[in-house]
């Protein structure tokens, strides 16, 4: 009956408005990020939590990726040295160049899926790791993946502006 129906109707209902609340403020979150990527940067360095800062852009990536293509999975490392402090940086413009290797890592995976047979794992990895050093402390970051890798021939052209080998409309380089 009807009666007996109601409340499995309400949890459906109830599990249903909350995805929809996940999915609506990730969406809101990645369209936040790209408005603030948009600005125009006026060269102010703050005092930014690195470790913090490079999570949030690997996800912002990995969530942009899966929302263009919901059967893409990749396994994500994060290895966060927890005295890496707080460094001072441009905030949105280092953010844009850990999106854009993210962006290239997750986009090398993806296209490894197709050529590296049914045991392949996709995975992304980022280190951060304070360095003291006597000329002043510094902070290395290290972003791998296990993609397809860039050839000899190319890896020469990586650093020139809008250098990219994918296909129009995937990416500006």
């Amino acid at each position: 009956s009807l009666h007996d129906a109601l409340p499995i109707l309400l949890a459906d209902i109830t599990q249903n408005l909350g995805k929809i609340n996940l999915h609506g403020n990730r969406a809101s979150s990645i369209v936040k990020s790209m408005l603030e990527h948009s600005r125009t940067s006026l060269g102010n360095a703050e005092l930014t939590d690195l470790n913090a800062l490079i999570d949030e852009y690997l996800l912002l990536s990995y969530h942009s990726f899966r929302a263009k293509d919901k059967s893409f999975n990749a396994t994500m490392y994060k290895d966060f040295d927890q005295n890496a402090g707080k460094i001072k940086i441009v905030a949105q413009d280092f953010g844009r160049v850990v999106l854009k290797l993210f962006n290239n890592a997750f986009y090398a995976v993806n296209v490894a899926v197709g050529t590296k047979g049914s045991g392949y794992m996709p995975t992304v990895s980022v280190r951060t790791h304070r360095i003291p050093a006597s000329t002043g402390e510094r902070v290395e970051i290290r972003i791998k993946d296990n993609g397809t890798g860039i050839p000899e021939a190319i890896a020469a052209k990586v650093f020139q502006p809008f250098f990219t080998t994918k296909p129009t409309g995937q990416g500006t380089g």
